[in-house]
C-alpha cells in the first residue's frame, strides 16, 4: 500500500486550478446568456453568411423580431434550429 503525503503547496495548487476552471466555465456561460441576438451575432454564432441568414428567415426556419430597422433573433429559437438540424 502506497502512502501519499499532501502538502500545503499541493492544496494551494489544487485550489488555484479549481478557481481557474470555475472562472473559465462562468465566462463561457455568460457569453451565451443573451436572450436576443442581432443579425451579426447570429451570423458569427452559426458561421453563416448574410444571404444564408436571409434564407432562414424567408423559409421560416428562423423566426425574428424587427425593432426599428434592426432584426433580433431569440437564442432559444436558434437552439431549436440547431437541435433540429442535428437529427
Amino acid at each position: 500500500m502506497e502512502i501519499s503525503i499532501v502538502t500545503k503547496e499541493d492544496l494551494q495548487q489544487l485550489k488555484n486550478e479549481l478557481l481557474e476552471e470555475i472562472k473559465h466555465l462562468l465566462e463561457k456561460e455568460n457569453m451565451v446568456q443573451k436572450e436576443w441576438l442581432r443579425s451579426s451575432e447570429v451570423r458569427k454564432l452559426l458561421n453563416i453568411s448574410a444571404g444564408t441568414l436571409q434564407t432562414l428567415r424567408i423559409n421560416g426556419s428562423l423566426s425574428y423580431t424587427k425593432v426599428g430597422g434592426t432584426l433580433f433573433y431569440s437564442y432559444k429559437d436558434i437552439q431549436k434550429l440547431l437541435s433540429g438540424a442535428k437529427k
